[in-house]
Formats: structure tokens, C-alpha cells, sequence
């Protein structure tokens, strides 16, 4: 049996994931512009491409088996699936936020009546009944930040990544709702049904995103320092060591996170640490 995986056609998700598959080995083959399926690398694994918006649902209603979509649709959709992997891109904040001249800077100030304008209008109305708030919302389709400036909202409940669009128009953000990002979902019965093959896409998935955080440090150091650089490195397990042939020196090679190379290639070379190589790594498998 195929496994359908559900791709995004357009959108910031699209390449990504697209770059993503490519990585794990199960890239997308003979796909043209108007195509709504395509064959993968993988024989049993089928692409199908549609709206990023619509995968929840389509994943929920097992048209896919597997899809890639936002957290925050999932969220929106309200579909009941499971997500299995955090694919760490299109990461964004789900805020609400108020104009800077308004009186309303903090949720506490958000009134009974409040217009509210969103493209997520289950998000926002789940977060403010939460708060015991009753508000009007507007759904709109784009360009949601605009609403207060013209009269039509006086708060949005939106995405935003940097901030810089919202301060653009003059907003602020009085509360964050959640933080999203790509994920990999499945339909609840196809991973009773077809386990051991998401499973392996999950696993090549997987692999390359620790990869991208992750690099392998390489060093030869005195024998007598071995213990000493054991000390500073912070690696996922121990470093892996060996003799360097007719020296009293070590090879030392430990995987690490790219955040913590810095810090640690300065504190080996103190340590007496030489020939230093930082390697990027294609897959990481747990």
C-alpha cells in the first residue's frame, strides 16, 4: 500500500519542504506546476499538493496519510491528528495585539464588544472566551494588520515572526497566544495502519533536522589533557577517542550543538587542542 503525504502547494511552507524531503532522501520526482501528485524517491511514500490550510483537515479525513502543515492551522482546523514531528521552520507567534494609541495595552484592558479582526477566527474565539471576553470578530483574508488603522477592528489576533510588520502599522503586541511552526502530522488510523512506514519517514525526517542544529567537532589533543577537555564538552553523548599513531596525542571527535561550538573550540585550544575541524553533519539518527 502507498503512503500519501500531503504537501504544501504554495506558500512559506512550500519550499522548505520541499528542501526538507530532498534532505531525507525521499525527494519529489516528476513534478510538474499544475500537478496535484507526484512520485517520491521512496516507491511506497506519494506526494500529494494542496492548500496548506486544507492538509489538517485532509490528513483528519485520511485522503493523506501524512501531512505538512502549521501548527497554528492544526489549531484553526480543530482536526484530530497527531503531530510527530516539529520540522523547525516557519516558526511564528500567535499574538493579539492593539494599535499604540489606543487605551488597550494589556488583555486585562480588552472590553466586552471589542472588535476583533483575524484570519483565525477559532483561535481567537477559543482564546478570548478563555478570557471570559465577548467580542466581535471579523474574518478577513489578508492584510489583517491594516484593520485598526481604518476603523474596523480595534485588536487582531494574528501571526507574526519579527514584529516589524505590526510596528510598521503601529501596533503592539498585549498577549502572545502560542508559538507555532511546520510540523509533520498523520491521520490516527493510518499510523495504527501503517506504523513501520511512518515511521521510517518520520525517522529520515527527523534525522536531518538534528543534523542542521548540530555539528561534529574533530581535535587532537595531548594525552595528558584528555581529561580536562572531557570536562568542557558538551556533546549529546561522550566524545569518541582514539591514539593518534606514534604521538602521545588524541583524535577527539564529539557531535555537538551549533550553538555551543564557540564556546567550545575556544576552551579546547586553551586546553592545549590543535588541528580543530567544525564538520556539518547530513543526518542524525537517534
Amino acid at each position: 500500500m502507498t503512503v500519501k503525504l500531503a504537501v504544501p502547494n504554495k506558500g512559506r511552507l512550500r519550499d522548505p519542504a520541499l528542501e526538507l524531503l530532498d534532505d531525507s532522501g525521499i525527494g519529489i520526482k516528476d513534478r510538474g506546476a499544475r500537478q496535484l501528485f507526484a512520485r517520491t524517491s521512496d516507491p511506497e511514500l506519494e506526494a500529494i499538493f494542496a492548500r496548506t490550510q486544507d492538509i489538517p483537515t485532509i490528513v483528519e479525513r485520511g485522503a493523506a496519510d501524512l501531512g505538512i502543515t502549521g501548527h497554528d492551522l492544526v489549531l484553526e482546523s480543530g482536526s484530530e491528528v497527531e503531530e510527530l514531528l516539529d520540522l523547525g521552520y516557519g516558526e511564528a507567534k500567535m499574538v493579539v495585539a492593539s494599535h499604540m494609541d489606543s487605551s488597550v495595552n494589556t488583555v486585562e484592558d480588552v472590553e466586552d464588544g471589542s472588535k476583533v479582526a483575524t484570519e483565525f477566527p477559532n483561535v481567537a474565539r477559543r482564546y478570548f472566551d478563555d478570557k471570559g471576553i465577548k467580542v466581535k470578530l471579523t474574518r478577513v483574508s489578508g492584510a489583517t494588520e491594516i484593520t485598526p488603522i481604518i476603523g474596523v477592528a480595534d485588536l487582531i489576533v494574528d501571526l507574526t515572526s519579527t514584529g516589524t510588520t505590526l510596528r510598521t502599522h503601529g501596533l503592539q503586541v498585549i498577549d502572545t497566544i502560542f508559538e507555532t511552526s511546520a510540523r509533520l502530522i498523520v491521520n490516527l488510523e493510518s499510523l495504527k495502519e501503517e506504523k513501520e512506514k511512518i515511521e521510517d519517514v518520520k525517522t529520515a525526517m527527523g534525522s536531518v533536522i538534528r543534523a542542521r542544529t548540530s555539528r561534529l567537532v574533530m581535535m587532537n589533543a595531548p594525552v595528558d589533557k584528555l581529561s580536562a577537555i572531557k570536562q568542557i564538552m558538551p556533546g549529546m553523548v561522550g566524545p569518541t577517542v582514539s591514539s593518534v599513531e606514534g604521538t602521545n596525542f588524541l583524535a577527539i571527535q564529539v557531535v555537538v550543538r551549533e550553538s555551543e561550538v564557540y564556546d567550545l573550540v575556544k576552551r579546547a585550544k586553551k586546553e592545549g587542542a590543535r588541528d580543530i575541524l567544525v564538520v556539518p553533519i547530513e543526518r542524525l539518527l537517534e
